[in-house]
């Protein structure tokens, strides 16, 4: 799952640690270092980790770059990625630097927890509902700000009918605050509201992690997807580039949110006191239900599921 989590061989505490890094998606670095830090902690967070004990950088400079542009922007990186650390209450004690064509930012974060400090992702039941804490899209939203700036408009061009160039970057800079926003109060309240395990939605889409999430279960359950919350506007270029797979669940999103699971009379409540803390909605998006007979655990997005535009 997202986390690696090993007993140390000190009676009763446990080792929780996990590594990512990424290159580019967005203009600023220094914006970059922080997505870079929120996605590593994210994985954390997933676990109900709260208080993460130490990070340690992975940096790559780029030496496609003039020397004073590298500098630059290898110290707006480092800088983004410390703050998000210092907003997560953890200190960045290390790391590894290397030389890349592309430059890239990531890093381990690590914590040492006893029973309770930290949630397994493994007790899903049926009835339980599912939470999400970030809205989709971020893949289509950060190639959209790209395709602007690109000399060669055929991409952009196929967008125009549906999009107009400051709905683009509407989307775009929704995606950016989504991207650099902790789920650290989500942990929290995790905790608070007897959640039954979680994972972060990143890479593989809300419906690759949650299919995880599904096949790692102790009982035999099918999580059914039946609410997609999407940056508002991109739902509307997924015919255009089918390729991405957004309404299928399987667009690769950047720092996306938690996807939860609560028994059902917690759900709405976790959700209020959420976008209190945040200032952010989330969102009821699914449900718990028995495995079909002889049936493997599964994932699917239900038929005439509705889409939220998130603006």
């Amino acid at each position: 799952m997202d986390c690696s989590i090993v007993p140390s061989k000190h009676n009763g505490l446990f080792i929780i640690s996990t590594t990512d890094y990424f290159y580019p998606s967005v203009d600023d670095p220094y914006v970059q270092g922080k997505i870079g830090a929120c996605n590593v902690l994210s994985d954390m967070y997933a676990c109900g980790v709260v208080d993460i004990h130490n990070v340690l950088m992975i940096l790559a400079s780029s030496t496609e770059m003039d020397l004073n542009s590298r500098e630059i922007v290898t110290r707006r990186m480092i800088q983004g990625f410390s703050d998000a650390c210092k907003e997560a209450g953890v200190e960045v004690t290390g790391g590894q630097t290397v030389m890349n064509p592309w430059p890239i930012i990531g890093g381990t974060a690590m914590s040492m927890c006893v029973e309770g400090e930290f949630l397994r992702p493994d007790n899903l039941v049926p009835g339980d509902v599912l939470v999400l804490t970030k809205p989709l899209g971020t893949q289509i939203a950060v190639n959209l700000n790209e395709w602007l700036q690109l000399a060669d408009k055929t991409r952009w061009n196929k967008c125009q009918d549906v999009i107009t160039e400051k709905e683009a970057m509407e989307a775009y800079y929704i995606a950016v605050e989504s991207m650099t926003r902790l789920n650290r109060n989500a942990a929290k309240l995790m905790h608070k509201y007897q959640s039954h395990g979680a994972t972060d939605v990143t890479g593989f889409g809300i419906m690759g992690h949650a299919l995880n999430l599904a096949r790692n279960q102790n009982s035999s359950i099918t999580i059914e997807i039946h609410t997609l919350p999407i940056i508002n506007n991109i739902s509307l270029l997924s015919p255009i580039f089918p390729s991405f797979k957004l309404l299928q669940g399987f667009s690769a999103e950047t720092s996306g949110g938690l996807l939860i699971a609560l028994p059902e009379e917690k759900a709405e409540e976790f959700c209020r006191e959420i976008e209190e803390l945040d200032k952010k909605p989330a969102w009821i998006v699914g449900k718990v239900v028995p495995a079909k007979e002889n049936a493997k655990n599964q994932a699917e997005i239900v038929p005439n599921f509705e889409i939220i535009n998130v603006t």
